[in-house]
């Protein structure tokens, strides 16, 4: 039997491990097979998106620059909401300090001060992280607001480069958003094991698994199969014709 005050040593790297081996899963996922995640059909949305958008500035100018407020509002509001869940821990800490520590006895687990400090210094870190990454959400966003403006002086000829540049902006801009969305779902787990690593692990295992179902995508993978089966049939069926033709 582990002991009670042993249970973080051995509950909350489980807990970890279990959130970096889903996320490498993702990631290496997005890399190779980018059809079957929601984030990797989304940047290939994008990237469509933007050449469209940029096909036709003086159309679709004010409607991108919508788009991307309504992207920079977003980030705004995560940035915001991190960097005050950070400052209300700092004032918890330093008024329950000096307090007696009354609410102990929901813990099940390690109830020394160190593990204590180690998890409001998490959940802070974890917050710090949100509130960077969403900071370079709203910078990268700002950027690619001026980008779909037009190609450039003097560069007419390199149209389809500057929009894959675009592209790559306005794809780095979500991808660091999604990186703060991920640091806050991180942080419910962090919370959690303020009051033991207990609930910390089922949290962990429970969002690894609601997690998937939010970032795959299936259903997309499958058409986009038929479709490149069936397009394949075609050109074979063609390559077929042409050969019956030939010998006729």
């Amino acid at each position: 039997m582990v002991k009670e005050e042993q249970l973080d040593l051995v509950l909350v790297p489980l807990a970890l491990a279990a959130l970096a081996g889903y996320h490498l899963w993702l990631l290496y996922t997005i890399l190779r097979h980018p059809t079957r995640t929601v984030i990797g059909v989304n940047a290939m949305a994008r990237k469509r998106w933007v050449t469209a958008m940029m096909a036709n500035t003086e159309k679709n100018g004010v409607l991108a620059v919508q788009t991307l407020r309504n992207n920079i509002m977003a980030s705004t509001v995560l940035a915001t909401t991190a960097i005050t869940l950070v400052s209300v821990i700092s004032v918890f800490l330093g008024v329950t300090s000096s307090s007696s520590a009354a609410p102990l006895r929901l813990v099940y687990g390690s109830k020394a001060g160190a593990v204590f400090a180690a998890k409001y210094l998490a959940v802070s870190l974890c917050f710090m992280l949100a509130f960077v990454c969403n900071v370079q959400a709203i910078r990268l966003y700002a950027h690619a607001s001026f980008l779909l403006g037009g190609l450039p002086p003097g560069e007419a000829g390199g149209g389809e480069e500057f929009a894959a540049y675009v592209a790559r902006t306005v794809n780095r801009g979500s991808h660091a958003w999604s990186l703060g969305l991920r640091a806050f779902y991180v942080s419910l787990a962090l919370f959690l094991w303020t009051f033991g690593p207990i609930p910390m692990l089922a949290c962990s295992l429970l969002m690894c698994g609601l997690l998937y179902f939010l970032d795959t995508a299936s259903e997309h993978a499958h058409a986009h199969g038929h479709r490149r089966a069936a397009a394949g049939v075609h050109g074979q069926a063609q390559q077929g014709g042409g050969e019956k033709d030939g010998t006729v």
